[in-house]
Order: structure tokens, then sequence, then C-alpha cells
């Protein structure tokens, strides 16, 4: 499966690095990868083509539940190979904001994140 197709990089064109500043948890999430060897989730918020990656902005949940907004890249997530299972983008995601989809420990961590 493709972590990047055309939709999903027509979508990133309305979310430029940056656009979402100070929306906090009403940003809007336009892309959901998952590891599915644990539970390590990375929600895209902005993102831009930079030569022949892309880089991303977003919220990555790991398996204890802990989150960290930061950066990282499509190629990172499509260098992720444990005893091949990949990284692979959730195709029936659809966007939605922060808020709606984290549970209560990452809103903690979000509404902490953003404060400062």
């Amino acid at each position: 499966m493709r972590l990047m197709n055309a939709e999903l990089a027509e979508s990133l064109k309305k979310f430029p690095l940056y656009s979402q500043d100070g929306k906090k948890a009403d940003a809007v999430v336009v892309a959901k990868y998952f590891f599915p060897a644990i539970a390590l989730t990375w929600y895209v918020t902005e993102g831009r083509e930079e030569d022949d990656d892309y880089l991303f902005f977003g919220l990555v949940v790991g398996t204890d539940t802990s989150a960290e907004m930061g950066y990282f890249s499509l190629s990172q997530l499509s260098e992720l190979n444990v005893c091949g299972l990949k990284v692979e983008r959730d195709i029936y995601f659809q966007p939605k904001k922060l808020s709606e989809i984290c549970n209560k420990s990452v809103k903690e961590y979000i509404d902490h994140y953003f404060k400062n």
C-alpha cells in the first residue's frame, strides 16, 4: 500500500506547515498512519513536499498512551520495518479535529503542549 497518494498530496496543499498554528485541539487531522506491530499512530495535521519526500507535523501516540507533537517525514515512516511489518496509511480515515480522535490522556497532553 502506498503511504502517499494524489488525494492526500492535494489535501496537504490546504494544510501546509504552520497553517494550523493557534488552533490547538481544533487543528484538523488530514491523515492517519499506524504501525500494525505495536500501537503506534501518527496523525498528520500539516505537511509539505520537500524534494522527493514530505515533512509532516502532527501528533504521535505511543503504546503506553504517551503522546507527542512533532515533525516526522514520509521517508521515516516508510523505512520502519520490523519482521516485514511496515507503517500503513489508514485509507478509511476521514479528516477530523484532533480533539475528536484523542482519549483523555492524549487530550491532557495536547492541552499541556499548547499552553506552553
